[in-house]
């Protein structure tokens, strides 16, 4: 009886991890509900004055990117500012022959008049925030505005995000990333419907109430001084913009966050690049739980409440892992379920759980209906939507959960940048992307025993207890077996 104890104990521990996590969801919707009656009153830079119009620097930090660099700079020279308060720096830290054709392009652009300067360096220190933090020395710029490479900001956006710092304890302006791809795939539409969550329910849900929110890494602008004052761009984590984030709010500046400023970028389309991309987001947001966890319980700045939701959110990732650990000892506890007939209260009690999913539904419905629109064809999609977004994201689970580990225990990795498309031009030529990950990681060999795995969940639903069966998890499972053989499947037929 020790083992099942242990392994009820574990499930049950999971289980209100993941419905704690839940409530704060449910919290998260409220506060974004109530933000919609609020009108925003925010001072702005009156941009018919000259001398109120702030210097900008942008910032591109860019690292082998031969099928976006074109797009990506022709799309930065059509920003629309004043060109005596505007330079651009191509923070390149190519080891590749994108280093000459770069540097031609931006001489080409320099010689329109255009105050662009191409950057190298020596080497890679500090990754992506090793590239900022040089450039930002140089940089001429009041306000430093950054775009990753598959980022194509509006001409208007710099006028639509710098009015916000008349406020001068604004740090950072956050604009809501969109999606030039969402419909090419299941992948990018599930890629696309988190990152909405996201962009919708949390940040504004967040922001609205003064809680912590992070910038997001690019299509954001931040005040030169604020970086200086945080501490400038760390390399100690892989997610340097959640680090610099949390170290700026914690010292009392503040964040606002643009949901109707949409900037478009590229989702992976390849299951390789999206999972580069979740390996590096969520082992970064665990190793910033271990750098910012003291510091956000001792400071004395911000509300209990605040400092509940800032841990939560840097627990992000960890989710995973509790989700994992559910769906893996499900299986034995169904045999426990069915063994053990004296435990069935704690059973009838543990169903209640099912919430934590009743309570998500909820949450995703109303991000959907804002970007997609209501009424009854578009609830039953969304209904089809949850059902594979979530089946999917389970599929992810031990992937994640194994970068979430490796953050919460210190080891350190290499910043993996993700491969690049630009598929609107190179449509279904993307298999010849020489920046594709060649190799099958072992962790899809798990992925795919998992999915047999969750095969004998399902198979168990029929032959458990004395009364035909019990398929209380069978959902549950059958989301599983979809999820982990999406994944499965995908990464070995995806290989080049």
């Amino acid at each position: 009886m020790i083992i099942e104890t242990t392994i009820i104990i574990i499930y049950t521990i999971s289980l209100l991890l993941i419905f704690m996590y839940a409530l704060a969801q449910l919290n998260l919707l409220l506060n974004y509900l109530a933000s919609k009656k609020k009108v925003d009153n925010s001072p702005k830079f009156d941009f018919s004055k000259p001398e109120e119009i702030p210097f900008v620097t942008i910032q591109l930090p860019v690292y082998n990117e031969m099928y976006v660099m074109e797009r990506l700079l022709d799309n930065i020279a059509k920003i629309d500012y004043p060109s005596d308060k505007l330079e651009i720096q191509v923070l390149d830290d190519s080891t590749d022959e994108t280093v000459e054709s770069t540097r031609a392009h931006v001489e080409k652009l320099a010689a329109t008049g255009l105050d662009i300067k191409h950057i190298t360096r020596v080497d890679r220190t500090g990754f992506k925030a090793g590239a900022l933090k040089e450039g930002l020395k140089i940089a001429k710029g009041e306000f430093i505005a950054i775009f990753d490479s598959d980022f194509l900001p509006e001409p208007d956006w710099l006028k639509r995000t710098v009015p916000y710092f008349k406020d001068d304890k604004i740090g950072v302006v956050q604009t809501r990333w969109g999606h030039l791809n969402r419909n090419y795939s299941i992948l990018t539409k599930i890629q696309a419907f988190a990152l909405d969550a996201h962009f919708t329910l949390e940040q504004v849900g967040r922001n609205s109430k003064g809680h912590f929110i992070n910038f997001n890494g690019t299509a954001g602008l931040w005040r030169k001084t604020c970086i200086i004052d945080a501490g400038n761009w760390e390399g100690d984590t892989l997610t340097e913009d959640l680090d610099l984030s949390y170290r700026a709010q914690l010292k009392n500046w503040k964040f606002k966050y643009l949901e109707n400023v949409e900037t478009p970028a590229e989702l992976p389309i390849v299951i390789s690049a999206a999972r580069s991309q979740q390996f590096r987001w969520n082992k970064g947001g665990a190793e910033n739980f271990r750098k910012m966890l003291g510091r956000v319980l001792k400071s004395k700045n911000i509300s209990p409440k605040t400092k509940l939701h800032g841990l939560l959110h840097l627990l992000n990732s960890t989710m995973f892992l509790n989700v994992l650990v559910v769906a893996i000892l499900s299986i034995p506890m169904l045999y426990i379920k069915n063994e053990y007939t004296h435990l069935k209260p704690y059973f009838y009690v543990m169903s209640f759980f099912v919430v934590s999913s009743i309570i998500f539904f909820v949450c995703y419905w109303f991000m959907y209906k804002n970007i997609y629109g209501g009424g009854f064809k578009n609830f039953v999609r969304y209904i089809g939507m949850f059902f594979i977004f979530f089946s999917i994201a389970m599929g992810f689970s031990l992937h994640n959960s194994i970068a979430v580990l490796e953050g919460h225990w210190g080891k350190k990795s290499e910043f993996v940048r993700t491969p690049k498309f630009n598929i609107s031009s190179i449509k279904d030529s993307w298999k010849k992307n020489k920046y594709i990950k060649k190799t099958i990681s072992i962790h899809v060999i798990f992925e795919g025993l998992l999915m047999a795995y969750f095969a004998f969940g399902m198979y168990s639903a029929f032959i458990v207890g004395n009364q035909g069966g019990d398929f209380g998890l069978f959902p549950f499972h059958l989301m599983l077996f979809l999820g982990f053989g999406f994944v499965f499947v995908k990464s070995i037929t995806s290989k080049v």
